[in-house]
């Protein structure tokens, strides 16, 4: 019900963002068409057919299907070579002299194979075999007489082999059920004492310790990858149509802020579509190989990195078609593209650090309401489960209103230096002519 309830009313929230915009543009259009007819042509008029350009262009590249290619190898591999290492058992061979009880013999291979080790029993006649059997390594270690156990070598307090590992389990046992026996219990006393468990812990408050969940985790560095490859999409873009004069052509049948609109659109749906292939294949791939990668994984964790991963990219597209403007050389696109990814780098280092700690850190909570580096604080947040729903709805209108804020100045900005060809535009000229 929490997670219903903290869908529905992000749903809410973008419902009511969407039709604040719509009405907006409503009130300003000074075109004499109706209304209806206004609203169709945005959607599938110019701003449709530069967003329909844009998403053919990306989604036929070499370059989009070579890197969907490589993604989901890669989050392929990381879900399946666990589950492959885990599945190889180890073989541990125990020689067994004197008796042996068959509930000792059930719990010796229940424990072991909780450790993914599989055990098989011999039975031998006497010590000298158990000796000729351990200097052979045809067997790992004995059982002698159900009161001590015989190893070829020494176990060392931090040796995590599999033959240490069921040694020192199996004589924590043996010692046990010799230490019952010399109590001379009845049988239904002896059964009593060894089914007893631990009495229950009752905590008076809540500990603040957590850890983050995986998806969580995996969609961090997934929001970092797609934003950082589809903002620099953007920025070359931009700069490549101004550079080839492309834009001339392009703005003398349309407005350059519908120009700007479709371009950013067509590379976000890109963008999207590509997260979502991701993100569904690692949830079918883990579900049907038994990972435990993703384990605990539930709607909130997908739907919080695809929302962030789309606002996020919604934010910064702005910045970087303004500043794909202001350039016109491959040589200035570089000179720009590290500063306007600091902020990526910034943020996407703090979720990574804090995701590795106990609980998040204060840093972390406060980067979670920065619009610039709320996309990765925020998902670390939610991986923590130390969010509530009405923190992550302040944390989405806080960056809705900013990126409608930085539209406005990313819009002027393009719509003044797109044209403007022999040098590359500064900011601070801007700011005089303001």
């Amino acid at each position: 019900m929490k997670t219903l309830r903290y869908v529905v009313i992000l749903v809410a929230i973008l419902l009511i963002f969407s039709f604040r915009v719509w009405r907006r543009r409503r009130r300003h259009d000074a075109t004499p068409r109706p209304v209806r007819l206004a609203r169709r042509e945005f959607v599938t008029g110019d701003v449709g057919l530069v967003m329909s350009r844009e998403l053919r262009e990306r989604l036929r590249s070499r370059f989009y299907i070579f890197g969907t290619a490589v993604i989901l190898l890669v989050v392929g591999a990381a879900i399946i070579i666990p589950v492959v290492h885990h599945s190889k058992t180890t073989t541990e061979t125990i020689g067994v002299v004197g008796p042996l009880s068959p509930a000792t013999r059930s719990w010796v291979v229940t424990s072991a194979h909780a450790s993914a080790v599989s055990v098989r029993f011999v039975d031998l006649p006497g010590v000298s075999q158990v000796t000729t059997g351990l200097a052979s390594g045809s067997i790992d270690l004995a059982i002698v007489d159900s009161r001590e156990l015989m190893v070829d070598n020494s176990i060392s307090s931090n040796d995590g082999s599999a033959t240490a590992t069921i040694a020192s389990a199996v004589a924590i046992r043996l010692g046990d059920e010799n230490a019952l026996t010399a109590a001379h219990l009845s049988a239904q006393q002896a059964t009593i004492l060894a089914e007893a468990g631990p009495v229950p812990i009752v905590a008076l408050h809540q500990s603040s310790s957590r850890s983050v969940n995986a998806t969580s985790l995996i969609g961090v560095i997934l929001i970092f990858i797609m934003l950082s490859q589809y903002n620099t999409w953007t920025l070359i873009g931009v700069m490549e149509e101004k550079s080839s004069r492309v834009i001339e052509v392009l703005l003398s049948t349309v407005r350059p802020v519908r120009l700007l609109a479709g371009k950013v659109l067509g590379i976000g749906i890109a963008a999207l579509l590509q997260a979502t292939i991701v993100v569904a294949f690692a949830l079918v791939l883990s579900k049907a190989v038994g990972s435990n990668l993703l384990h605990g994984t539930g709607p909130l964790e997908v739907v919080s990195t695809l929302v962030w991963l789309v606002l996020g990219y919604t934010f910064y597209c702005w910045v970087y078609a303004a500043a794909g403007s202001m350039a016109e050389r491959q040589d200035q696109v570089q000179s720009l593209a590290l500063p306007l990814s600091l902020p990526l780098i910034v943020g996407y280092i703090v979720s990574l650090t804090s995701a590795s700690a106990a609980s998040p850190s204060l840093l972390l909570k406060i980067f979670a309401y920065i619009p610039l580096t709320a996309p990765f604080a925020m998902t670390t947040m939610v991986g923590f489960g130390a969010v509530t729903w009405w923190q992550f709805a302040l944390s989405v209108v806080i960056t809705l209103a900013s990126t409608v804020a930085v539209a406005r100045v990313a819009t002027s900005i393009y719509r003044r230096a797109i044209l403007r060809t022999g040098s590359r535009v500064r900011l601070r000229e801007f700011r005089r002519a303001r």
